[in-house]
């Protein structure tokens, strides 16, 4: 595997994990009122191949095991007898910073991926010649 080959495949995971961390994240946003949701979060595993690229892969989805918010409205159907439920533990200031680093990673990702394949393509014209 040529070395311009195992750049584009680094950056291409990077990308596909990248894509997946902002899935989650858009979720969480988007489910941050409903009650009882919990946070998913998201690892990423480096893996090598057997060219010695190592490629990142987004790793299992984890819910967030900290404290659901407790939110007293007596007339919500889901209150208990002491007119409390439980929210979500989704923090919108935390998941628009996850969602901005994610959204960088993936375009720097993105221009190295770009990169490489215009050197890729540079070097067949000048092999053409």
């Amino acid at each position: 595997m040529s070395e311009f080959s195992r750049a584009l495949s680094v950056s291409a995971s990077a990308l596909k994990a990248q894509a997946t961390r902002l899935r989650h994240v858009s979720e969480n946003i988007s489910n941050a009122d409903t009650p009882g949701y919990r946070r998913k979060t998201v690892s990423f595993e480096t893996v090598r191949g057997p060219d010695g690229a190592a490629e990142v892969f987004a790793g299992p989805v984890k819910l967030d095991r900290s404290d659901l918010e407790r939110i007293y409205d007596p007339s919500h159907p889901m209150a208990d007898e002491t007119g409390h439920y439980e929210g979500s533990n989704v923090d919108l200031m935390l998941e628009i910073a996850d969602a901005r680093e994610a959204q960088r990673s993936y375009e720097a990702n993105l221009k190295m991926f770009d990169q490489s394949r215009q050197m890729s393509s540079s070097l067949m014209d000048l092999l053409r010649k």
